[in-house]
């Protein structure tokens, strides 16, 4: 499977290189999705751009995904959701309705940071006021 991975403080984006996220990628997928998480990356953006086709194991390497990092509190985030089987096999499904999707990689990365920066601002203390 062709995929390039970024990673950053706040995420990690993996972009498919692929027209087909099948039951012949999707094992890989995983594979490389669960190795991320226990890398530490707190976020994972999914970035769908090239991908034309995807079948029930595909469906499933993204649900394996949004289990990972959701279930700890982090962000799992899927753009690039743009040819139409794509779209309407997400539709059907009514994973629209379970995932974080993002129309585009900027609306992307702004969502993972507004989320980091909201985290951080509800796990910070209130400074204790000075009695007088």
């Amino acid at each position: 499977m062709k995929y390039a991975v970024e990673k950053s403080e706040e995420y990690a984006l993996v972009s498919l290189q692929e027209e087909n996220l099948n039951s012949l990628k999707a094992p890989e997928l995983k594979s490389e999705l669960i190795l991320l998480k226990n890398a530490g990356n707190k976020n994972l953006i999914l970035d769908l751009s090239a991908v034309k086709y995807v079948d029930s194991s595909g469906l499933s390497a993204i649900l394996t995904g949004n289990r990972l990092w959701t279930e700890e509190g982090g962000q799992f985030v899927l753009t690039g959701v743009e040819h139409p089987s794509v779209k309407t096999l997400i539709s059907i499904s009514r994973l629209d309705s379970v995932l974080d999707i993002k129309e585009n990689l900027e609306q992307a990365v702004k969502w993972v940071m507004m989320q980091a920066l909201r985290s951080q601002l509800e796990n910070e203390t209130p400074a204790e006021e000075d009695e007088l």
